[in-house]
């Protein structure tokens, strides 16, 4: 790795790090270059905008999404593939629990936003190919027996990810256990519909 890519992955991972219990908004190239011990010219060489260094935390953050809930997921051995996918939501929940008690992707989606919007248009990129996933995970329980073959995989999803913003309000408002009980069950009965 050269030097000037070690530099920025050094930079990612504090910005990452500052996101996590601050929130992307709190990101700014003078706050950062202080925690890294950089000038602000030096840092600004590396993201030439205060936006393009949201986008970048963004997708540095979709890589430790992928390594720290898809990847346990894809080396652990399953009897299910309902096993795996409960699995990686309880990965997603460590993770949503790990970020200022909220969700980073949750907490920076603008419903109404700028297309030309980098950090926005890193969000909508890394959520989509997290829903995709997910797709993927349904078809292939379709295609192994284990789910209904009449299964809409995208309506299954749609209400997987309903039961999680449920989760992140309910644990927001205090009204949700600590082993986020109304999630499980909502999965459970989820489950219980797809199932053939």
């Amino acid at each position: 790795m050269s030097k000037k890519k070690q530099t920025r992955e050094q930079i990612l991972s504090t910005a990452f790090e500052m996101a996590s219990h601050e929130g992307l908004e709190s990101l700014t190239i003078g706050e950062l270059a202080k925690r890294v011990g950089m000038s602000k010219s030096g840092l600004f060489a590396h993201f030439n905008s205060r936006s393009n260094l949201q986008a970048a935390v963004v997708m540095f953050a979709g890589e430790c999404f992928t390594a720290r809930i898809i990847v346990p997921c894809r080396e652990a051995s399953h009897p299910s593939i309902e096993a795996k996918i409960r699995h990686m939501l309880d990965n997603w929940l460590t993770w949503n629990s790990s970020f200022q008690g909220s969700c980073m992707f949750l907490d920076a989606w603008r419903e109404s936003h700028d297309d030309a919007d980098p950090m926005q248009q890193a969000l909508e990129g890394t959520i989509k190919k997290w829903l995709n996933y997910l797709h993927i995970q349904f078809e292939k329980g379709i295609e192994s027996g284990e789910f209904r073959e009449d299964l809409d995989c995208w309506q299954t999803v749609y209400e997987l990810y309903g039961l999680y913003l449920s989760s992140h309000l309910f644990r927001t408002l205090k009204l949700e256990s600590e082993g986020a009980q109304k999630f499980w069950t909502g999965i459970d009965g989820l489950f219980n519909k797809v199932r053939k």
